[in-house]
């Protein structure tokens, strides 16, 4: 029987180096793919256009545009929940839009293979 307990006593370390430096490779592209969305900003808008988000790819509130015509005519209460309710939903809708591309990306790159998550 040869030593090892493999036919020729081989262990296949030819093809394990080679999946290993794929891993890497893959690896470093994941990294770079994530940082160039976090580099990058979306923006999203809400009550109209009334007010607009802008957010980065690392869940960061960059921006906050009111509309001055949404806080001048504002009469009450029942308009500052508004304003206050467009504010949250254009910014959930922008960090929507960099987790969709965070996503995507990740997917390009991944391809067709089977990760099991």
């Amino acid at each position: 029987m040869a030593k090892g307990g493999f036919p020729g006593g081989r262990m296949g370390g030819g093809m394990n180096m080679n999946m290993i430096k794929q891993a890497q490779k893959m690896q470093q592209e994941l990294l770079k793919a994530q940082q160039e969305v976090e580099e990058k900003e979306f923006s999203a808008s809400a009550g109209g256009g009334m007010v607009t988000a802008v957010v980065n790819g690392k869940h960061q509130l960059l921006k906050l545009t009111i509309d001055e015509s949404a806080v001048v005519e504002a009469e009450g209460a029942e308009d500052v929940e508004m304003l206050s309710d467009a504010i949250v939903a254009a910014v959930n809708e922008a960090m929507g839009k960099a987790d969709e591309a965070m996503s995507s990306g990740m997917s390009k790159l991944a391809g067709g293979l089977n990760l099991g998550f």
